[in-house]
């Protein structure tokens, strides 16, 4: 009792004591002042009626917990406890965290509807509309599921021409939410995709969860590209179903809404063809009868003589044309003859096969005697061949 501590070591002992002791707890209690910390860590606060105790869940653990906590949720908390001494406080190092019971989740559920609702994210105001037949369909789903599969019969079924666009996604459990809400971003980063659909199958209030969270919802009001929901079956709600702008009662549902049926397309094609044929046929009888009206009629009875007299006139007009056409040509004709032969009398080939010869020298024609110079050779050129000679006198 008289020993002399300081604040440090009688917080060590206290410290060593408590954790010593309380090396595995599970309390329940009422959330209070939750905080999730940038670093990813979660520190609240749990109490009762008669005592509060401050918590801390690192991120390494909080990442196995599939709900969002919320301010007033009853929870159950495993954990020890642990001894904080720059304060001095004793708090709960918690490592897991459930709900203490259904109704928490449904409680929890109804604050987040009031709270997003006060915002304005349900008001249909902000729905977006969707297209009659949606040629390419992006899918956020488990690509395992049987939600899938389902919906890929439908479509297979009732619309083969349709294009799926599937992003894998956890949908129940830790980090489903935070992937479901991640998926939705990754496909409004397509240009042609002209609808979403948000699927899983049915199951409990914990597995529909992650569609009841906060950062699904606002992934959803945020997308660019309409999103219809068929989460679980028709009974279930979810926060999801009230932010999408269209919710559907099951994912195979959602499928047939947003596909048209191929039988259907059949029957009204063909029907408009008919149709078509029908007025087309109707129109073209109708045109016909007029133009033989037209054509019977007196006015267009003097045109048409009109028309064939001058017909007749061009004809022979066209004859006479050729005729001097011809004539033109002939003497054309005759005329190039005589060049053509007046041409080969003058051909060099010709003249020195009859024994004339030329005389060249210093490739220079000599055509008078008095032109050659001496001592220089001077070729003769006949018709079968070319000699040289040397010219002395």
């Amino acid at each position: 009792m008289n020993t002399l501590l300081t604040v440090s070591e009688i917080t060590k002992e206290i410290k060593q004591i408590l954790e010593d002791g309380f090396t595995n707890v599970s309390i329940i209690g009422e959330i209070s002042g939750f905080r999730a910390h940038v670093s990813g860590h979660w520190y609240f606060s749990l109490k009762d009626s008669n005592a509060i105790i401050s918590c801390t869940m690192w991120k390494s653990m909080n990442n196995h917990v599939f709900f969002t906590p919320q301010d007033g949720m009853k929870v159950i908390v495993s954990g020890k406890i642990t001894v904080y001494p720059p304060r001095g406080n004793y708090q709960v190092d918690v490592r897991s965290m459930r709900p203490s019971g259904a109704g928490e989740l449904q409680a929890a559920f109804e604050l987040l509807k009031q709270k997003l609702a006060a915002e304005g994210l349900f008001d249909q105001q902000y729905k977006k509309p969707i297209k009659a037949v949606s040629k390419k369909i992006g899918i956020v789903t488990a690509i395992d599921g049987a939600a899938f599969q389902d919906m890929k019969s439908v479509a297979e079924r009732r619309f083969p021409l349709v294009e799926l666009v599937v992003c894998p996604s956890r949908v129940q459990g830790t980090g489903a939410a935070e992937n479901i809400a991640a998926n939705i971003k990754e496909l409004n980063t397509y240009k042609d995709i002209d609808v979403i659909i948000l699927a899983r199958g049915g199951g409990s209030i914990e597995d529909l969860w992650a569609f009841n969270e906060e950062i699904v919802a606002r992934a959803i009001f945020k997308s660019r590209i309409p999103v219809v929901t068929g989460v679980g079956h028709e009974i279930d709600f979810t926060i999801a179903d009230f932010v999408a702008d269209l919710r559907a009662p099951t994912p195979s549902a959602a499928m047939e809404l947003l596909t048209p049926d191929k039988n259907d397309l059949i029957s009204m094609i063909t029907e408009l063809r008919m149709n078509n044929v029908y007025l087309l046929d109707k129109l073209l009888k109708s045109k016909k009868e007029k133009v033989n009206n037209a054509l019977n009629s007196y006015g267009f009875r003097t045109p048409a003589g009109i028309l064939r007299r001058r017909a007749q006139e061009v004809d022979n007009l066209l004859y006479k044309i050729m005729q001097c056409a011809d004539r033109n040509i002939l003497g054309k004709n005759n005329k190039l003859s005589f060049l053509i032969k007046s041409l080969e009398s003058h051909d060099m080939q010709r003249i020195l096969k009859k024994g004339f010869v030329l005389v060249s020298q210093d490739s220079k024609l000599i055509i008078r005697s008095v032109n050659i110079r001496k001592e220089i050779p001077a070729s003769l050129k006949f018709y079968d061949g070319e000699v040289s000679v040397k010219i002395s006198e």
